[in-house]
């Protein structure tokens, strides 16, 4: 069975998305995750198929992300793009 859309605000997302994401950051992460999620909601949608609902919707998620922020290789914390 699937779930709703899995988050309604970013106090709802994983606790390691929490940990890891500054607050800007799991904004985009929230509503990339939440779009996606509809998006991706059909199988024949997904460019795997074979691939859960969840999955492509966290893949998505941390894209849109990586749009913004950049993993600092030292310090391993997410920094917005400068």
């Amino acid at each position: 069975m699937e779930l709703p859309p899995p988050y309604k605000t970013t106090k709802e997302l994983p606790e390691p998305v929490q940990r890891a994401l500054p607050g800007h950051a799991q904004e985009i992460f929230l509503k990339a995750v939440d779009n996606a999620w509809e998006q991706y909601k059909e199988p024949k949608e997904r460019s795997d198929p074979k691939e859960t609902r969840e999955a492509v919707a966290f893949k998505v998620a941390w894209k849109a992300v990586e749009q913004v922020y950049e993993k600092d290789p030292v310090s391993r914390t997410w920094k917005k793009k400068t």
